[in-house]
């Protein structure tokens, strides 16, 4: 696609320029904000202003127009999140510094119509990405950010090899001083790595320690040439000196053409990932007729919610064949859908910004690009965490809705994860859905398919190893980032896992790939064969995380935050009318608690004997959500009481239960 460049002059803003060229898109311009006339640096949260002096010298040395602007906004939004989760509030905030770079991409694409993507140097912040990503989507553009979250001393040093010559400009960290100004990355190289061990400091200058002007890259068309500079000390003190340069002349140098042939592309895979690839690759092919576990059909009776605390699930939201026409569009199905959730969250004082994670259900993949336009106007900023799979849904009918929501004491007691941009990291949601969602301590990831995330695309030719070790690691990568992003402390539990697949003969390999990873050890999982998954992707991968972290009451009487370590419980019992199998991941200090029940045979006794199973006992008064996966080609069986949400599915396995062998 063709894009622009938003620079800061600096390394990073720079060498994902070649990133992006790697990946085959087009630049034709340049953008950047920095202070008023007669200022040489700004106390900004989201751009650096120094070194503004040589912006000029950047963008002509890349060769293209460069589109300035300045800054007159201040940081008025300070938060995690950036415009309203209600859609009619989501746009931008008044007089926040943000909407300059609005009006600044406004006017790059106003004359730059054919523009598609914005490239971006974030790294770590997710306070810019979080600004630039909320442009971006205003703007109909796709932010281009390939260094985020990557390894920075991996960083570092590629950027070197790749024959970036950049210099450092400003310094303001410990173990910096005015002497390292003008010393380039190779220069600094050893001391920053030094740094960072003794002081924990950022390689990459992600903390502030740091910031730096670009002279040459493999993409400019001339070098940078500093004729005539001046150091300017803000501060010298014995903990961190604050000094920068002042850049007085500059001149352009002819270079001959760089090759983009060392830039580095991490690898697609990263251990232990690419080691779920080689055993999933080693396994046989599967049996197209190994029969697996069956469970009992059975149709929910409509919509019901629940509340515990401050949470509520919701369930079998879906449309009135009794009161419906048969004529409804698509569309307005979905909106009946979510008028109904919306109406019975409201019984509860919450509303769609509330929910935590919406599970949808439709009776054909063919319906998700209309289903998912309607669904979007219903969510601004941060919206709920998604699992979207095609599921055997009676007729007429064609979406399913479930959810669980959470009653926020305050803004910040809801936090997401909605990165928009595509990376090497994991694959963008640049539809209305977050990577994850964490409320008290509980973390919802979305369902994660094998995306290759620079592309968005599903590997060719297609592959369950490669799909399988992508879905492990994009979910891994998820829990990272959410760490990174909560200055961390946590370890992170599963606490349940639902495998989605699109064929009942790749379960059992997926089941293997599950026991060989270390991040789903012990946890309860559930393998679950559908008609068909989003993109026709292969399989799906669904988490419920605990952070472990809770509040408990110390000896003095204060409280304080401790870490908390799931127990892990499982067992079976068999009669003569069949078989029932269980796991448990629960906490002492905690009530946050999954259970799996798998059930096989017409017993009704069966589920009975739960009763005599301590962890088991209370169930049904403990639980806020009760999911029943059913095989949709078992006949009903005759039951009293249905389970509060229907999850239709084709075939079911459990780490426990083994296949038959084939007929």
């Amino acid at each position: 696609m063709k894009y622009v460049a938003l620079l800061s002059g600096g390394k990073d803003s720079c060498y994902n320029l070649l990133h992006c060229a790697k990946n085959g898109h087009e630049l034709v311009a340049a953008a950047s904000l920095g202070p008023e006339q007669g200022k040489e640096e700004l106390d900004s949260y989201l751009y650096q202003t120094v070194g503004q002096d040589a912006i000029e010298f950047v963008g002509r040395a890349l060769d293209v127009p460069l589109y300035r602007r300045v800054i007159s906004g201040a940081a008025v939004e300070q938060g995690g999140e950036y415009g309203g989760r209600d859609p009619a509030h989501s746009g931008g905030v008044n007089g926040d510094e943000t909407e300059d770079l609005y009006e600044l991409l406004s006017t790059v694409k106003a004359h730059h119509p054919d523009i598609q993507g914005v490239s971006v140097g974030a790294i770590l912040s997710n306070y810019q990405r979080v600004r630039v990503e909320h442009v971006c989507r205003r703007l109909g553009l796709t932010s281009l950010c390939y260094l985020w979250q990557r390894d920075q001393e991996e960083l570092l040093s590629e950027m070197i090899q790749a024959g970036m010559e950049a210099i450092l400009i400003k310094v303001a960290g410990i173990g910096l001083t005015a002497k390292h100004l003008g010393k380039t990355l190779a220069e600094m190289q050893t001391l920053l790595l030094k740094l960072n061990r003794l002081y924990g400091s950022h390689v990459c200058g992600e903390g502030g320690e740091y910031e730096t002007l670009t002279l040459d890259c493999p993409i400019f068309r001339h070098r940078i040439q500093l004729d005539e500079i001046e150091t300017v000390v803000h501060s010298d003190n014995d903990f961190a000196t604050v000094a920068y340069l002042r850049v007085k002349k500059a001149s352009l140098q002819p270079k001959p053409v760089a090759s983009l042939d060392d830039i580095i592309v991490p690898p697609v895979l990263a251990e232990p990932f690419s080691d779920i690839h080689e055993l999933l690759s080693s396994l046989s092919p599967p049996n197209p007729q190994v029969r697996l576990v069956d469970s009992q059909g059975a149709t929910p009776n409509g919509i019901s919610h629940r509340r515990i605390g401050n949470w509520v699930a919701v369930a079998n939201v879906q449309r009135d064949l009794k009161t419906s026409s048969s004529e409804m569009t698509l569309e307005d199905e979905v909106r009946e859908c979510f008028e109904k959730l919306k109406e019975c969250l409201s019984q509860y004082g919450l509303t769609l910004s509330s929910c935590t994670n919406i599970n949808i259900f439709l009776s054909s993949m063919d319906l998700f690009a209309r289903v998912n336009a309607v669904y979007a106007t219903y969510f601004g900023t941060s919206p709920p965490a998604r699992a979207c799979v095609a599921a055997d849904l009676p007729s007429p009918m064609r979406v399913r809705l479930d959810c669980v929501a959470f009653a926020e004491s305050t803004p910040t007691a809801r936090q997401a994860l909605h990165v928009q941009g595509l990376s090497y990291w994991a694959p963008a949601n640049i539809g209305p859905y977050s990577q994850a969602i964490v409320a008290d301590e509980c973390v919802f990831i979305s369902g994660q398919i094998g995306l290759i995330p620079s592309s968005l695309t599903l590997p060719t030719p297609r592959s369950l190893a490669f799909e399988t070790a992508l879905a492990f690691q994009h979910v891994h990568r998820v829990v990272e980032a959410l760490k990174s992003n909560s200055g961390g402390g946590w370890e992170g539990y599963y606490q349940g896992i639902v495998y989605w697949l699109a064929h009942a003969e790749h379960m059992p390999a997926v089941r293997d790939a599950s026991a060989h990873f270390e991040g789903d050890a012990n946890a309860p999982a559930l393998f679950v064969a559908v008609p068909e998954l989003p993109k026709g992707a292969l399989v799906e991968k669904q988490v419920l995380l605990h952070t472990g972290q809770c509040d408990v009451e110390d000896d003095d009487g204060s409280i304080v935050r401790r870490s908390a370590v799931p127990l892990y419980e499982k067992g079976e019992y068999e009669t003569l009318g069949g078989k029932v199998c269980w796991e448990v991941s629960r906490f002492r200090e905690l009530p946050s608690k999954v259970a799996l029940v798998c059930v096989r045979g017409d017993d009704p006794e069966l589920l009975n004997q739960l009763r005599g199973i301590p962890v088991l006992q209370n169930l049904r008064s403990e639980a806020l959500s009760v999911r029943l996966f059913y095989n949709v080609s078992k006949p009903q069986g005759k039951r009293n009481t249905y389970p509060p949400s229907g999850s239709p599915c084709l075939n079911i396995l459990t780490t426990h239960a083994q296949p038959p062998h084939p007929p």
